[in-house]
């Protein structure tokens, strides 16, 4: 399983950037971004924007589903 949270915050670190960058990045408060760094899923219109700011795609960390029909 893939904690989507700490995926975020080691290619934040990887990238040299701060949470202060990040915060102002997204629009947010600090405190809002270690709550980023905590979840283990995020809504995929945040993680869309998070993944235009750091230049990496997220998407393609999260397994495919199979749908049995």
């Amino acid at each position: 399983m893939i904690h989507i949270g700490s995926l975020i915050e080691k290619k934040l670190r990887e990238q040299g950037r701060t949470v202060t960058w990040f915060a102002a990045a997204l629009h947010c408060d600090r405190t809002n971004v270690y709550k980023i760094f905590q979840k283990s899923s995020i809504d995929s219109s945040m993680l869309y924007r998070i993944s235009c700011i750091l230049g990496y795609d997220f998407f393609r960390n999260i397994p495919s589903l199979s749908i049995r029909v």
